[in-house]
């Protein structure tokens, strides 16, 4: 077994394909509308569908805004330097709602941003040697 995708509802496809593609560096893999139950699905990530996990993100018609509710966590992405990334991000208009700095507790280094319908991503910096270590 393997995690395939992880689904977000977002109130508009292009604005947020935009942020993952220009803001965080992703390709859009494929999209697909369906005409008859009115959404679309558009599919982003860093490699093929066939190598990783990816982002559906899946937009209904008519529908510009979703509750996130209390459950929602975060994605977690890796980054070679999460300050850097930050400011790349900030750069390119995303939002950065917690600095790079270690994680409390413990020594990863850790930062977030928000995409633009408030899900929260998590950056973490890769460690030398590739420790798990939080």
């Amino acid at each position: 077994m393997r995690i395939l995708h992880t689904m977000l509802r977002v109130g508009d496809l292009q604005r947020s394909i935009d942020f993952y593609t220009q803001v965080m560096g992703m390709q859009v893999l494929r999209q697909h509308d369906n005409e008859e139950y009115q959404y679309t699905l558009a599919f982003v990530g860093y490699q093929p569908e066939s190598e990783g996990a990816v982002i559906e993100l899946t937009y209904n018609w008519g529908t510009s805004s979703y509750d996130l509710g209390t459950a929602y966590g975060h994605i977690a992405l890796e980054v070679d330097d999460a300050a850097a990334a930050c400011e790349r991000i900030r750069a390119s208009g995303g939002k950065v709602t917690r600095e790079a700095g270690p994680v409390k507790g413990g020594s990863t280094v850790i930062a977030f941003v928000e995409d633009p319908d408030g899900y929260k991503i998590e950056l973490i910096e890769k460690k030398a040697g590739g420790s798990d270590e939080f």
